[in-house]
């Protein structure tokens, strides 16, 4: 299975810290990055055997918008 990506409102440092927890929580650490760069704020997750409504539902817990990009 290839790499899910992800747009976002996760838009800076801090956001990336208040998500953090629940990303790592529900893929792991280090199988995930948010790309604050990309115009679209990008979170690819590497560890793609986690079904895409668990990291939708980690994102939006944390207080961030998220839709899965095909």
């Amino acid at each position: 299975m290839e790499n899910q990506a992800f747009k976002t409102n996760i838009n800076c440092s801090g956001c990336v810290a208040r998500v953090t927890n629940k990303l790592n929580e529900t893929v792991g650490k280090d199988n995930w990055q948010v790309n604050t760069e990309n115009p679209d704020k990008i979170l690819t997750i590497t560890h793609s055997d986690v079904p895409t409504e668990n990291v939708i539902e980690a994102v939006k817990s944390a207080g961030f918008k998220i839709e899965a990009i095909n």
